[in-house]
């Protein structure tokens, strides 16, 4: 029972994470000790659960596919994601330099605690790092597309979106803001919009099969390279989580509507004053909070490893 509840903490700081713009769902579960079973668990959902999904073997197909497991992670992302999304929105209106300046600090500490996980440093390994780091850097200067709630849009950011959430260092939060759904989707969530939620939802879940069957292929072959990897786009995501920013607004117009939309930022040094302070405090909140997670993870949690 400890463990299952264990389980549903990190599902509920992963929908945490993957609500927030620039923060990856991935590196969280990557932290929490749960990456590769995760990938594990989704990856056996294949057609040898299918077959004996069919010949009703319910209980060897729910074995197979580590389903205790998915059912109490993805029950905390769910608790999570329908919650936090309408607190986020209150605390990026009230507060938002703190939210940024919060997750910054969890952030910066996550390059160190991932990239030790790299066994052997060779070129190859830096250049994956340098790669990273620049692919997600740019995403930052990238200008974000206009709203669309067609089905098949829908669907594709569904899919694009969950392939970002379970890399680490890849926000999907930050995906549906540059394919311009976030506030789209984060609006459907809190006001529980089956119009937009179930294509998004079979795009995530469709996208989400097929990517963790490759990654988890990768991950076995090319383990050192894709930490490398993984570790240089959370680097690189540091330059869209920066606490002192100002958004550039664009008005768009819609119909007989006036929407206005973030297309970039104008980036600035903190200055001397209390609201510096208390930020530059909630940064080292953000990196000792990510530290004793990860501390936890590793006291509670059993080493398993791509098959």
């Amino acid at each position: 029972m400890q463990q299952i509840l264990i389980q549903l903490i990190k599902g509920i700081l992963i929908g945490a994470a993957n609500v927030v713009p620039g923060v990856s769902g991935g590196t969280m579960a990557l932290l929490t000790g749960i990456f590769e079973r995760l990938i594990n668990a989704i990856s056996a959902c294949n057609k040898d659960a299918l077959f004996l999904l069919r010949n009703r073997k319910f209980i060897s197909c729910w074995n197979q596919i580590d389903g205790l497991f998915l059912f109490t992670i993805g029950t905390g992302v769910l608790i999570s994601l329908f919650s936090f999304a309408k607190l986020l929105d209150w605390l990026f209106i009230q507060h938002k330099l703190y939210v940024w300046s919060f997750f910054f600090g969890l952030i910066l500490a996550s390059v160190y605690a991932v990239g030790k996980t790299i066994r052997k440093w060779n070129p190859s390994v830096a250049i994956f790092f340098i790669a990273g780091t620049i692919t997600a850097s740019s995403m930052a200067l990238l200008t974000p597309a206009t709203s669309n709630d067609s089905t098949l849009y829908l669907m594709l950011c569904g899919a694009i979106a969950m392939c970002s959430m379970i890399l680490p260092g890849l926000s999907g939060s930050f995906v549906l803001l540059l394919m311009g759904n976030y506030e789209l989707v984060i609006n459907a969530i809190s006001q529980l919009h089956l119009e937009t939620l179930i294509p998004f939802g079979l795009g995530a879940l469709l996208g989400i099969v097929v990517f963790a069957r490759l990654l988890s292929w990768i991950f076995r072959n090319y383990h050192d390279q894709t930490v490398s990897l993984l570790t240089g786009f959370i680097f690189g995501s540091l330059s869209v989580l920066w606490p002192w920013k100002s958004e550039i607004i664009q008005t768009v117009i819609t119909g007989n509507e006036w929407k206005e939309k973030v297309i970039g930022y104008t980036y600035a040094l903190p200055k001397n004053e209390l609201e510096t302070y208390i930020s530059i405090g909630l940064i080292i909140t953000g990196i000792l909070i990510l530290f004793w997670t990860e501390n936890a993870s590793r006291s509670t949690t059993p080493k398993t490893h791509l098959h």
